[in-house]
């Protein structure tokens, strides 16, 4: 092994001397494969009072490092320690590394265990065992991370062994193993398992009365150090021993594995199996169940807040109710981290009184995440239930189904199968459940199992989230309101990383909930700031990705550019490059692995992400090799699909308003009148954060004629609207983009735009000088339409200032130009402009005639808006003199919804 952690920490062929370069090689080896933040690092090496220099001393240590790394020839293969934002991170290869080689081994011992092969199990462990050379991370300085990886480390090296030894009962070498456990007992005086190892140990190899010695050391210590007697299982084993129960022999193998071991509850047996309930071979004939009190559930989990409505949920549903059967199968879905394990365990406990022969939680994965078969998950349930497992995996579903049954008859027990993965995976475990229930868990919801009752769990109200951080984090949590809410919000209100979080804050008694709120702000760092010890969110976030299958991981993660909180169907298909049904699929796969979320008012569906999915879907997109490459194709996709169907909406809402818009610019969609709908206000009303995120996209990715382009078709949006901030910031990103192109037209049609919008917020100055630019612009070009657009935008400013006779002139000429290029829409606004012009001047029988050929233009040009404002305007020209305006005590409506205060002079 060329790195190594489990033991004093060193790297072949040479090992940095001095200490901090060692404590850093360590934390960087316990994260290997992951980007470890640079102030993750300097809190590590120098706690709470850096050095003004550590991020300079930081890189010198990075770079001894590094030298050290290339004397091997430091590569992908060899080693490697790779600068990637927000810090570093070193690829080191498996097979020279002896941390993932232990947990590789750890898993393959535990699953031969599981699958009754003890003899490979001892073997795979014993190996595991021998990668260790002291305790773990020796030899350096520990920060808080190092000091939480070492105790979990030496942690798992203790159940290694323990399970080693309980392969080892369950083989009969307890002669090779009293020696063992007596040195193992003496140096941990305390540790309850160890020593009922030794008791069993000691009782099959003739020494009983030994064995009792054991006990009664075990007792005095733990009733003068800590105040406690014996545990329930320990206390049982020694009463068996007292009775000498022929349940404690050993038995020789019955089939292809050795049989039967014993020991006190958690010992010598399968792990977590009450040992000491266990009875000797019963009849041959069908399995045997155990003996004692009811198997007993985990216990229900500490600082566990809110859920109320989904609790009383799922308590009706396993008592029932009148005219309302108690269901047998409960299966609570949801995305990874929200809480379903912790809500099922609340649930047992509060329905305990139903189910008189107890409970067991039998999960359903591997040590590493993989789902467990429906053999393997079978075989682990019969060894908690009975004394008869067959030595080779069942492979029959019927068999399976038919033992489990025998061995659940008569027993009203309620199981909970956690994190299942499949239908197939648990319906050979259901069917064999007759009499009790089951609480089902898994982030799939599923569907497919006939007369389950389904309860999806979602991130909990913010309410209770700042409830569950103030009850994990303590005192320090319930000084700052303000943090805990915000940290609350970062948190996406996940338990889980509401829970690491709180675990964060524990850790570093320096830090103040603001502080970390500070560290949870940059996504890019988040997920790697809600990692404290074993909990860590991103490896829980991973699982349902890990088992996605490529298309969908990309899927995933190019979603994760979508430019709003949730998005429609063609948005997928945009951002994916297919068509609107692959998309579908697609989007609809995603929330089946709650990868995704699915939102519907009733009459549409749209998709988002939960925040930190969000994050995770981020952070894998850009560390994909081509990253900026893709997000440029998938940019320009989105901002062509955008502009085609902003286009269209912007025709229906305010024809002949985009004058240079050609019908088939930019390759229309051809279902953009489906999307649209008969709402193009709505369209538009809905699509708006989105379509303002494109514009700021494209921008930044330097795709100059869509940032344009898409600015110009939400204009008329904006108008209608009166969204001034967004019509501001979308078109100062266009005019931008017009001159870096330096494109004329371009950038006399956002000049014109920004002008109309001045006028609108009554800046008049500003308005003439966007208005005469663009003229000038459109000049240059030969765009005579855009000329009279911007003649009649100058001369409503015009009017607006009382300069009645050059207001005129302008709408005349405009007149002229818009009549001679055929603009309908040109037309409409400047005889508006006059019939104002001379209502302002008295003539209200002129104005009358041309609002009268302004509404016929109008109607040819299919506008309704301005067909109505025509018919309201005409109609209060009260041909009595009396009743015509005042100068100053009425407002003019100047356009379809905008209203000018105290313009009208005297008639």
């Amino acid at each position: 092994m060329r790195f190594r952690v489990l033991g004093p920490v060193s790297l072949s062929p040479r090992t940095p001397s001095a200490a901090k370069p060692r404590a850093l090689l360590a934390t960087l080896l316990v994260q290997a494969g992951e980007v470890v933040p640079v102030h993750s690092l300097i809190d590590e090496l120098w706690g709470t009072e850096p050095p003004r220099t550590a991020t300079t001393t930081l890189q010198v240590y990075v770079s001894q490092l590094r030298k050290v790394l290339a004397e091997a020839g430091g590569s992908a293969h060899s080693g490697e320690l790779l600068t990637r934002a927000p810090g570093y991170l070193l690829a080191v290869p498996e097979r020279d590394f002896d941390l993932p080689c232990f947990e590789r081994l750890r898993a393959e011992g535990r699953a031969a265990y599981q699958e009754g092969d003890f003899g490979r199990a001892s073997g795979l462990l014993h190996e595991a065992l021998a990668l260790w050379t002291g305790p773990a991370l020796s030899g350096i300085p520990h920060g808080v991370r190092l000091e939480s990886a070492a105790i979990r480390l030496d942690e798992l090296r203790m159940e290694v062994l323990e399970q080693r030894i309980v392969a080892d009962l369950r083989l009969g070498r307890h002669q090779e193993l009293a020696g063992e456990l007596l040195a193992l007992a003496n140096e941990h005086p305390l540790r309850e398992t160890l020593h009922g190892h030794l008791m069993v140990a000691l009782y099959r190899t003739g020494r009983g009365s030994d064995a009792l010695r054991v006990y009664g050391r075990l007792r005095h210590s733990l009733v003068e150090e800590l105040g406690v007697e014996p545990s329930p299982g320990l206390s049982r084993l020694h009463e068996r021993v007292l009775r000498r129960e022929p349940s404690l022999d050993w038995q020789p193998p019955r089939t292809t594995r050795p049989a039967n071991g014993d020991a006190p509850d958690g010992a010598a047996g399968a792990p977590g199996r009450p040992a000491a309930h266990r009875r000797a071979a019963g009849p041959a004939d069908g399995p045997r169940s155990l003996p004692g009190p009811a198997p007993t559930l985990p216990a229900a989990p500490p600082g566990f807040v809110g859920r109320d409505e989904e609790l009383a949920y799922g308590e009706r549903a396993l008592r029932g109710g009148v005219g309302r059967p108690a269901v047998r199968v409960l299966a609570v879905s949801g995305p990874a981290g929200v809480g379903k394990t912790a809500l099922a365990l609340r649930l047992a406990h509060r329905t305990a009184d139903l189910f008189p022969d107890g409970g067991l939680l039998l999960g359903l994965r591997g040590p590493q995440g993989r789902p467990l078969s429906a053999a393997q998950a079978g075989a682990a349930l019969l060894r908690r239930l009975t004394d008869d497992v067959p030595g080779v995996p069942l492979t029959d579903p019927e068999e399976l189904t038919d033992r489990l049954r025998r061995a659940l008859h008569g027993r009203r027990m309620l199981l909970i199968l956690d994190d299942a993965a499949s239908e197939q995976q648990i319906r050979p475990l259901l069917q064999a459940v007759t009499e009790g229930s089951v609480i089902l868990t898994g982030r799939r919801r599923a569907a497919a199992l006939d007369g389950a009752e389904h309860l999806r769990l979602d991130a909990v109200r913010p309410e209770e989230a700042v409830e569950l951080l103030l009850a994990a984090g303590g005192e320090r949590m319930a000084q700052d309101p303000v943090a805990v809410a915000e940290i609350a919000r970062l948190c996406g209100c996940f338990p889980l990383a509401l829970r690491v979080a709180a675990a964060a804050l524990t850790a570093r008694p320096h830090t103040t909930p603001a502080a970390l709120a500070g560290r949870l702000r940059d996504e890019r760092t988040r997920l790697g700031v809600l990692r404290e010890g074993d909990l860590d969110l991103r490896s829980s976030l991973l699982t349902g990705y890990q088992e996605a299958g490529p298309a969908l991981r990309r899927a995933f993660r190019l979603l994760s550019l979508a430019p709003a909180p949730d998005f429609s169907g063609w948005t997928v298909a945009a951002l994916l490059g297919t068509g609107p049904a692959e998309a579908e699929e697609a989007a609809e796969e995603l929330v089946r692995a709650q990868l995704l979320e699915a939102r519907t008012d009733g009459r549409s569906v749209r998709y988002g992400f939960h925040s930190l999915l969000r994050v995770l879907a981020t952070e894998l997109r850009e560390a994909e090799p081509d990253a900026a490459r893709t997000r440029r194709e998938v940019v320009e996709r989105l901002g062509r699909a955008y502009g085609s169907l902003a286009r269209y909406a912007d025709q229906r809402l305010a024809p002949g308003r985009n004058w240079r818009a050609r019908p088939d610019a930019g390759h229309l969609a051809p279902d953009a009148a489906e999307i649209v709908g008969a709402s193009p206000l709505g369209w538009f009303r809905e699509e708006a954060t989105g379509l303002v995120e494109t514009v700021r996209q494209t921008h930044a990715a330097g795709l100059w004629p869509l940032v344009w382009d898409l600015a110009g078709s939400a204009a008329g949006y904006f108008h209608a609207r009166a969204a001034w901030e967004e019509w501001e910031e979308t078109h100062r990103l266009a005019l931008d983009a017009a001159r870096r192109a330096r494109n004329t037209e371009a950038e006399a049609a956002v000049q014109y735009a920004l002008g109309d919008l001045a006028w609108q917020r009554r800046q008049a100055d500003r308005a003439l000088r966007h208005h005469t630019a663009a003229q000038h612009a459109f000049e240059l070009v030969r765009d005579r339409t855009g000329v009279a657009r911007c003649r009649i935008g100058a001369a409503d400013v015009l009017l607006g200032q009382g300069l009645l006779e050059h207001a005129a002139r302008r709408y005349g000429r405009a007149l002229a130009l818009c009549s001679a290029e055929g603009d309908l829409r040109g037309e409409v606004a400047a005889l508006k402009g006059l019939a104002l012009v001379n209502l302002r001047r008295g003539r209200v029988d002129v104005a009358r005639r041309q609002l009268e050929q302004c509404g016929r233009a109008a109607e040819r040009l299919g506008d309704r808006r301005w067909t109505e404002y025509v018919r309201r305007t005409t109609a209060r020209l009260a041909p009595d003199p009396t009743h015509r305006l005042s100068p100053v005590g009425h407002a003019v409506e100047v356009g379809p919804g905008m209203w000018l205060i105290g313009t009208a002079t005297a008639a």
